[in-house]
C-alpha cells in the first residue's frame, strides 16, 4: 500500500509505504502524483516514508519504481528515505551514489526531521 502524505508544499512529494507494495499501488497512486508534479516543477524533492509494517515489493511495484526514478533522475533535487528496514536502507546507500542530487536517510523516530530537511 502507498498513501500520499499531505500538506507538503509545492515541489514536495511525499509518500508512505506500508504492507505489501504493489504495481497497482504505483500506477493508482506515486505515478500519477509524480508525473503531475513534474509538469508543474522542473525539480522535485520527495519524502518517502516506509514503515516497520512494510514486507515487500512485488516484481511490478519494483519495476515501476526504476522506471520513474530513471525516466526523471536528474529532476530529483533532494530525496528522503524514512525508514528502519535495513535491506532497503543499504539499497537506497547504494542507490544514493547514482542520484544527482541530494540523498538522506532517517530512521522512523526521525521523520519530522526528514520533513524539516526535505522541505527547508
Amino acid at each position: 500500500m502507498i498513501e500520499i502524505i499531505p500538506g507538503l508544499p509545492g515541489g514536495v512529494l511525499g509518500f508512505r509505504a506500508g504492507g505489501q507494495v504493489t504495481a497497482a499501488d504505483y500506477e493508482r497512486v506515486l505515478i500519477p502524483a509524480v508525473e503531475a508534479a513534474f509538469e508543474l516543477h522542473p525539480k522535485l524533492r520527495l519524502l518517502y516514508q516506509i514503515g516497520n509494517d512494510f514486507t515487500g515489493f512485488d516484481v511490478g511495484a519494483m519495476w515501476d519504481d526504476a522506471r520513474v526514478g530513471l525516466r526523471h533522475l536528474s529532476g530529483w533535487e533532494r530525496v528522503a528515505v524514512v525508514t528502519d528496514v535495513v535491506w532497503i536502507r543499504a539499497s537506497m546507500a547504494l542507490f544514493a551514489l547514482a542520484m544527482p542530487g541530494k540523498v538522506r536517510m532517517f530512521d522512523t523516530r526521525d521523520f519530522d526531521a526528514a520533513t524539516a530537511w526535505i522541505v527547508r
